[in-house]
């Protein structure tokens, strides 16, 4: 794996349709710095992959909201269940901060939230996408 990365911040916590997305990762000259975009220029083709990656934070218990996620790609295991055989496949798997109403912090991980790792084919593309990620 690499040092790549997508973080998310959300200003107003639980409401998703808001933020910004800073891709950090090192292109083949080094470093580079942090690509930020804002959810008016995520592409269109890339929306559907945000969305699961949103679908992932509403499974935090109430009344913890997400305020930043750190996304990374990974590998993972799966089961085939029409072949009847474990395999392993990308995955993007994803760091929570969250806030509650009294003020507190918490981080939360696929170990609290096994959502938090998602395999869709889309949510690898999204990643590859903003962190220029080449490998098949």
């Amino acid at each position: 794996m690499n040092n790549a990365e997508i973080q998310i911040q959300f200003p107003q916590p639980g409401q998703w349709d808001e933020f910004t997305l800073t891709a950090i990762y090192q292109d083949k000259g080094g470093y580079r710095p942090p690509a930020r975009y804002t959810q008016d220029e995520i592409p269109a083709d890339q929306a559907l992959a945000m969305q699961a990656v949103v679908s992932a934070l509403v499974e935090l218990a109430e009344p913890w909201q997400a305020v930043q996620v750190w996304a990374r790609l990974g590998i993972t295991m799966t089961y085939d269940v029409a072949n009847d055989r474990s395999e392993y496949v990308f995955a993007v798997v994803l760091t929570v901060e969250a806030v509650n109403p009294q003020g507190g912090r918490r981080v939360f991980t696929s170990r609290d939230y096994p959502a938090f790792v998602i395999t869709e084919p889309s949510a690898v593309e999204f990643f590859r996408f903003f962190t220029k990620d080449e490998r098949v």
